[in-house]
């Protein structure tokens, strides 16, 4: 469906008498030498990607990619235009799930399409906030990339900021007293850091390139607003980086309090085989029906036996306590 569709001059929207579904009207409107058009669409139907592909005269492989979304990050430029592809994320906490979208550029020299797919990062938000900011805006549509961009990576920073803290009680469980099975969590969390390195490691170039000004129409003087993305893009790796390194350490951590864990067990369950054994062996003896053995005559060998197994398995209790088997 088509969200929006404004025109923009001198970084201020200009009302156009026209539907906003009515896209060739406000195209017409656009005269200015500065003038540009702004279409918004979030998962378009083939007719509408059709009608916006020829009003915009875009091309037919980018057109293609948008509509059918599922593309990697990406800057590429087809013949006077640039296409750009950004992976939207947003986590859901009760599932530890980073789901994702995707948002589509076309850009031209006096006009932007974007094309949303997902339920994440809406641009009705991005475009308010272009719009109070008039020097912004000026710059055209780079002005319109780079909030998009802007928002993109700001949610890339929500999403690592929960990770963390999923990372924090991991952690926390791995290394508390009680017994706890944390691989299954650990896997996912790793699972959901790969989703966002998908997203993240390959916008690294288009925001370079972007920051360095080489990219061919898009003015110089953005390219301090595109280093600051940049910056952000970059400190979200980083923690990205640090959290596998530490769901890494952690899982680790959690294999060895496992064998030692396991070994624990067997040290306290050998030590009551033994604190058993002892007994079974005294009964085992007098067990045997020999005739001629010690104490079988005697009155009181029975409960002899009994004080002595007593006695052993005491003995053997406090030894294995005191050596911390028990």
């Amino acid at each position: 469906m088509i969200v929006d569709c404004a025109l923009y001059r001198d970084g201020v929207r200009v009302p156009v008498d026209a539907d906003r579904q009515d896209l060739a009207a406000v195209r017409e409107a656009s005269t200015g030498r500065d003038d540009f058009v702004w279409v918004g669409l979030h998962e378009p139907s083939p007719e509408e990607m059709d009608r916006v592909s020829s009003l915009f005269q875009l091309h037919p492989l980018a057109v293609e990619d948008a509509l059918h979304a599922h593309q990697r990050p990406k800057l590429e430029r087809y013949d006077d235009g640039l296409f750009l592809v950004l992976k939207t994320l947003w986590y859901v906490d009760e599932l530890d799930a980073v789901e994702t979208g995707e948002i589509n550029l076309f850009v031209g020299s006096d006009f932007v399409v974007s094309v949303r797919h997902g339920e994440g990062t809406e641009l009705s938000s991005a475009r308010h906030d272009l719009e109070q900011q008039t020097v912004v805006l000026g710059h055209g549509p780079s002005a319109v990339i780079y909030a998009i961009c802007d928002r993109v990576v700001d949610s890339y920073e929500a999403v690592a900021a929960s990770l963390e803290v999923d990372v924090d009680e991991v952690e926390e469980s791995v290394f508390s007293p009680g017994r706890s099975d944390d691989s299954a969590r650990i896997y996912v969390l790793k699972r959901e850091l790969a989703e966002m390195r998908r997203a993240l490691n390959p916008l690294k170039d288009p925001m370079k390139r972007f920051a360095s000004g080489s990219v061919p129409g898009i003015p110089s003087d953005s390219a301090p607003f595109f280093r600051d993305v940049a910056d952000h893009l970059a400190r979200v790796s980083e923690v990205v980086d640090s959290l596998d390194s530490l769901l890494s350490t952690a899982f680790d951590a959690h294999l060895a309090r496992i064998s030692v864990q396991q070994n624990d067990d067997m040290r306290k369950i050998s030590a009551w085989v033994a604190i058993a054994g002892f007994s079974t062996l005294i009964a085992g003896v007098y067990g045997m029906n020999f005739r001629h053995m010690p104490e079988l005559g005697w009155r009181y060998g029975y409960f002899f036996a009994l004080a002595v197994m007593v006695a052993s398995s005491v003995a053997l209790h406090r030894l294995f306590k005191k050596s911390g088997w028990l």
